[in-house]
């Protein structure tokens, strides 16, 4: 059996997840390879936690937008204390408790992170947020592919819903594998797969794992390379999601029932969500399904 690929989506400090899925998984070191969507850190419970995971692992950080805001700081606060003028970012609480706990292997991991990675046996682009349509690669700016979500009527960048998906209007290849906008259902357009399943918000932590040569199948066929672990509980309030069931200020209760993500809104006054997952399965080759 030939190596893998396992791409993980938007982990947002939950290590405990993290580690249930790479064990559902059967993560191989040297053999498997690993790759984050990026948002590794803030606003869930162990920022650290989980980036001692990724050294462990040696998996690639693709970078996010929390990444970047962090690292905006950073240098602003080297450039501060060489006596030059710099604008820091305002971080706010939960990400300036962050910024004072990272530790100096962490930063100089985070500084190596790329904005896209290409998984060149699978023929696939793992981006953060995503891409604008129509323009190459090489011409997209970075800013973007960490914040995009949707595009409006004229093909414009929005980092908010109300818009199109962008993935919806993208016509490839390659085929994106992307994460940022959360919701309970992973984003499936027929050359871009968004999984961040709002894991920090109580919903899933999700992966995509391609066998050696293996592409992304179609959208039809698309969740059988796709596994998912329940999150233990909700860490953060809020989620923008586009594209699927946005998690936007929605509670959402872990169960247990029939179906990978059956989910279902029981009131418009409490505004809950009960979702339930499958156990996974292993396949012949060792691979979760879901």
């Amino acid at each position: 059996m030939g190596s893998r690929a396992i791409i993980v989506g938007d982990v947002h400090g939950c290590s405990a997840e993290l580690r249930s899925l790479l064990d559902r998984l059967g993560y191989v070191r040297g053999s498997d390879t690993l790759v984050f969507v990026g948002d590794l850190v803030a606003r869930g419970p162990d920022s650290l936690g989980v980036l001692d995971i990724v050294r462990e692992t040696g998996g690639i950080i693709v970078r996010g937008n929390h990444e970047d805001r962090l690292l905006s700081w950073r240098r602003a606060m080297l450039a501060r204390a060489r006596g030059e003028f710099a604008l820091a970012p305002d971080l706010g609480r939960l990400h300036n408790e962050v910024a004072h706990a990272l530790r100096s292997e962490d930063w100089a991991l985070l500084e190596t992170t790329p904005v896209t990675h290409f998984l060149e046996s699978n023929k696939t682009l793992v981006v953060h947020a995503g891409l604008v349509p129509g323009i190459p690669l090489e011409q997209q700016d970075p800013q973007v592919m960490m914040r995009i979500r949707s595009v409006g009527d004229r093909g414009e960048a929005r980092d908010h819903g109300g818009a199109t998906p962008w993935g919806a209007r993208y016509m490839g290849p390659p085929h994106v594998v992307f994460g940022h906008a959360a919701s309970l259902d992973a984003q499936l357009h027929p050359f871009a797969t968004g999984i961040d399943t709002g894991c920090v918000y109580g919903g899933y932590l999700t992966a995509m794992v391609l066998e050696e040569g293996e592409v992304p199948p179609p959208v039809a066929d698309r969740m059988r390379v796709l596994v998912s672990v329940p999150a233990r509980r909700r860490y953060f309030d809020g989620g923008v999601g586009v594209g699927g069931r946005a998690m936007i200020g929605e509670q959402v209760r872990i169960s247990h029932g029939p179906g990978p993500h059956a989910a279902r809104r029981r009131s418009l006054r409490d505004r809950e969500v009960v979702v339930a997952a499958a156990p996974a399965r292993r396949s012949a080759g060792g691979r979760g399904t879901r």
